[in-house]
């Protein structure tokens, strides 16, 4: 044991040396390929763009402001940024027009119908956005999969139907990573989208379409899933809000690829949201009858709250460093709680933390399902991923390079299979240590990722980063990614707040004060 913990520390000063000469390079060698022809989107300008949901819902029951209006204004927006960054894949302005001239007609009427009322309907006329990956009825499902370019959705998701019934209007589906298990969104269906803030850095996936057009004045309020981190990163690379809910508080149905055993128990859909006011309502939606066993009507007081931080994994071997820059952000946030609720912050450390990776893939790997190489076949027999990159290196794939290295490392998945009994062990031990910290009041801040948003095709090189959230996943618990402005190159800042499972209120809560003191989401290019 004495000889393979010297044998660790050997090699993570060596991989600590190399990172410091390699990364350099790489960020070099990356800048001069991107940076003179990135540019970022136009500055949101009209005065309905810059409203939450919550308010513009309000102002159209009040007739301040008519839904056709609305969402005209949203559409003539998606039709400005979209040819910049590519984040709406498919659009149904026709029929999103007209089911607004319905409301309107009917709250044009002389007697109100009880079925629109603020209660019944707090999203009245609010131009929605979805995740390709969810069924939006006669709208593509593909996931990004060339082999089902023509497969449309018969029925509605159960989340977007509760968002339907509160008055929401889908609008546009958004661009994903190929079959959701990346954190770059691009596939050869639809092609990559890019950073409203940096056309040549990356979105974040899964759910990047989303959170791209939401941060781009395109939309602000949209539905993401997270399996790994995929509405968290998006939502941090983008500036933007995103809640990664407790598992099992929100249906997960109506996806594809259809989740099921231990990944359905890892897989959480929840909001992304432009203001952080719009994350409650829309998870309360979202969580259908499940809302009743949640207490998402609860006042909180955070002087009441207990705060931890934690501001790294501990050194995990094979992910980043953290950014200075996110420390700095992350110490304001400890700063700001202390001064402002005259709480203390406790800083801890989680040594098992440095196993993130290895505990998500072990829950990952217990899974009985469909595996990752039928899904890219489209459940028909199964794909060869070692054709596949032969034909990649060809450019004859239909399929991602990092897909086709997923299939390969899902091949090789019997060989970890004392390992991941060893993760599991790690991770029910490391879930009783967060249970009785957190309590039922506890909130730990976290990075979201190691990294300021990398360079399109960058993660290749940094391919397990997604620790930092993916932990989050294998435990279950709710997440509320918050952005905290930008840094000195002009990219999104964040920082996760993480509380106990079922208390997603608290973190939401939190997230609002943050808001109101670092200024959430910052208009791009104004």
């Amino acid at each position: 044991m004495k000889f393979q913990r010297v044998l660790v520390s050997l090699i993570r000063c060596i991989l600590t040396i190399l990172g410091y000469i390699f990364n350099p390079v790489l960020d070099r060698v990356f800048s001069i390929i991107y940076d003179q022809s990135s540019t970022m989107v136009s500055p949101v300008h009209e005065d309905i763009l810059m409203q939450s949901a919550t308010s513009l819902a309000k102002k159209i029951r009040s007739r301040q402001v008519n839904a056709v209006d609305v969402m005209e204004a949203f559409i003539a927006r998606v039709k400005e940024v979209n040819p910049v960054v590519n984040a709406a894949v498919s659009e149904r302005f026709e029929e999103a027009l007209k089911e607004a001239q319905n409301i309107d007609e009917i709250l044009d009427a002389q007697s109100l119908d009880p079925e629109y009322s603020e209660d019944k309907k707090p999203f009245l006329g609010v131009p929605l956005t979805v995740k390709e990956a969810f069924a939006v009825k006669g709208m593509p499902n593909t996931a990004g999969l060339v082999i089902r370019k023509n497969t449309c959705a018969e029925v509605d998701a159960p989340v977007v139907a509760y968002l339907k019934q509160a008055g929401a209007i889908p609008f546009i589906v958004t661009n994903v990573s190929e079959l959701c298990m990346w954190y770059e969104s691009a596939n050869r269906l639809y092609g990559r989208t890019s950073n409203p803030y940096h056309t040549g850095k990356i979105v974040g996936g899964s759910s990047g379409g989303e959170a791209c057009i939401i941060a781009s004045g395109g939309a602000v309020i949209g539905i993401g899933s997270d399996i790994g981190g995929s509405i968290r990163m998006p939502a941090f690379f983008n500036g933007v809000f995103g809640h990664r809910s407790s598992r099992g508080a929100v249906p997960n149905e109506g996806q594809f690829p259809i989740a099921s055993g231990s990944e359905l128990e890892l897989l959480s859909t929840g909001p992304i949201c432009r203001y952080a006011e719009d994350l409650l309502p829309a998870l309360k939606i979202m969580a259908g009858k499940n809302a009743n066993n949640l207490k998402f009507d609860e006042m909180v007081d955070l002087k009441s709250l207990k705060f931890y931080s934690i501001e790294d994994d501990g050194g995990s071997l094979f992910v980043s460093t953290i950014d200075p820059q996110l420390k700095a952000a992350q110490l304001k946030v400890v700063t700001f709680l202390e001064e402002t609720y005259r709480v203390t912050v406790e800083h801890v450390c989680l040594s098992k933390l440095k196993y993130s990776l290895e505990m998500w893939s072990a829950r990952m790997s217990s899974s009985d399902g469909t595996s990752f190489c039928q899904y890219m076949a489209n459940c028909n027999g199964q794909v060869n991923p070692y054709l596949e990159f032969f034909k990649w290196i060809f450019r004859c794939s239909n399929h991602t390079l990092p897909a086709i290295g997923l299939g390969l490392v899902e091949k090789l998945d019997f060989l970890l299979e004392g390992s991941n009994r060893k993760a599991l062990d790690t991770l029910k031990r490391l879930k009783k240590e967060l249970q009785d910290m957190l309590g039922d009041n506890g909130i730990l801040l976290y990075p979201t990722h190691p990294k300021l948003a990398p360079y399109h095709n960058q993660p290749l090189f940094y391919p397990l980063n997604f620790a930092y959230t993916a932990i989050f996943n294998a435990l279950g618990l709710p997440v509320t990614q918050v952005p905290l402005g930008l840094s000195k190159e002009g990219l999104p800042l964040g920082i996760q707040i993480v509380t106990a499972i079922n208390k997603d209120h608290l973190s939401i809560a939190v997230a609002r004060a943050l808001e109101g003191a670092f200024g959430g989401w910052v208009n791009p290019g104004a």
